[in-house]
């Protein structure tokens, strides 16, 4: 995790330094050179890149500085304090209800195979996948509230502000887990301990829910690891068409003005997210599989071992 945020860091610096110089934003269309030097140094932009990246990492590493904002002229860390569990929400909610939707799509696919629902919910699923969120949230916002004026169409004033946003980052993620689920699901159904739970008598949702289900989890918890980081992402653009002050908004107006610490930090908080998700992912293996978790006890066990050979014969030489 350390090495890929420090290469996070290191992109993302690079890049913001080619996409432009941030001083002809802050100065406007007139200013002389003396001007742009002051602002420069002022912004500490006048030294080398090799300095300019040592005491960015410096900053986050020992005090967690993300800079502080060229246009707003305050601390990065402060506005993502307050943004980033606004996105986070949003990325939360929508995750809650296109997993438990997915699923049941993809189950009902699987078990119904060849038949009408399956091409139901497949072809349902591939216009969900090829639909981007902007365009579906400029979709819903035209139907429910432009048009029957059901929800609000901006902002956060109530908790029916929350609807068209995440159901606009929920859609591609009820798409991908149905067609995981289906595809897993037809892989599971088909081996030989479900046949002999339908032999025993069980009835089909026992056999599905019980059986085949839990089997076919480690792959769906996986894609729920990085659908979770993708709706993360996704929310800087639902954020935008529905006008919600977010951490995405906010990174997407920092790379329009060019200022660099919100880009980096922005980047940076969404990357770290990201990883502790993959971690609590790798670590939810374990719980689901016994034979995943068998594993890393044993090799616990064996890189252990030399080292406890070790310390017993040195006890043994010593007495």
């Amino acid at each position: 995790m350390v090495l890929v945020l420090l290469g996070v860091m290191l992109f993302v610096f690079v890049i913001s330094r080619l996409s432009g110089d941030p001083v002809p934003y802050l100065l406007g269309d007139t200013y002389t050179q003396e001007e742009y030097d002051a602002m420069s140094i002022k912004l500490g932009l006048d030294r080398p890149l090799l300095a300019q990246f040592f005491y960015s990492v410096k900053g986050i590493v020992t005090e967690f500085d993300l800079g502080t904002s060229y246009t707003f002229k305050n601390p990065v860390k402060d506005e993502v304090a307050t943004r980033f569990p606004l996105s986070l929400r949003l990325a939360m909610i929508a995750m809650a209800w296109s997993l438990p939707v997915g699923m049941l799509c993809g189950i009902v696919s699987a078990v119904r195979q060849y038949k009408p629902e399956d091409y139901i919910m497949t072809t349902t699923a591939m216009i969900c996948a090829a639909m981007p969120a902007f365009w579906a949230g400029l979709m819903l916002m035209l139907l429910f509230s432009l048009t029957l004026k059901l929800v609000p169409a901006t902002g956060l004033d109530s908790w029916k502000s929350f609807i068209l946003p995440c159901i606009a980052l929920g859609l591609n993620s009820v798409a991908n887990f149905c067609r995981m689920t289906r595809s897993t699901m037809l892989e599971v159904i088909r081996q030989d301990y479900i046949r002999t739970a339908r032999s025993k008598g069980l009835s089909e949702f026992k056999v599905v829910t019980g059986h085949a289900l839990q089997n076919s989890a480690i792959p769906i918890v996986a894609l729920l690891g990085t659908q979770i980081g993708i709706a993360i992402g996704n929310a800087a653009v639902v954020e935008s068409v529905f006008n919600i002050p977010g951490l995405g908004s906010y990174m997407i107006y920092g790379i329009t003005m060019g200022d660099y610490p919100i880009v980096q930090g922005s980047v940076l908080v969404f990357s770290m997210m990201v990883c502790v998700l993959n971690l609590i992912v790798d670590i939810l293996y374990g719980v689901i599989d016994p034979r995943i978790k068998a594993v890393y006890v044993n090799s616990g066990a064996k890189a252990r071992s030399p080292i406890r050979n070790l310390l017993r014969a040195t006890v043994k030489r010593n007495v």
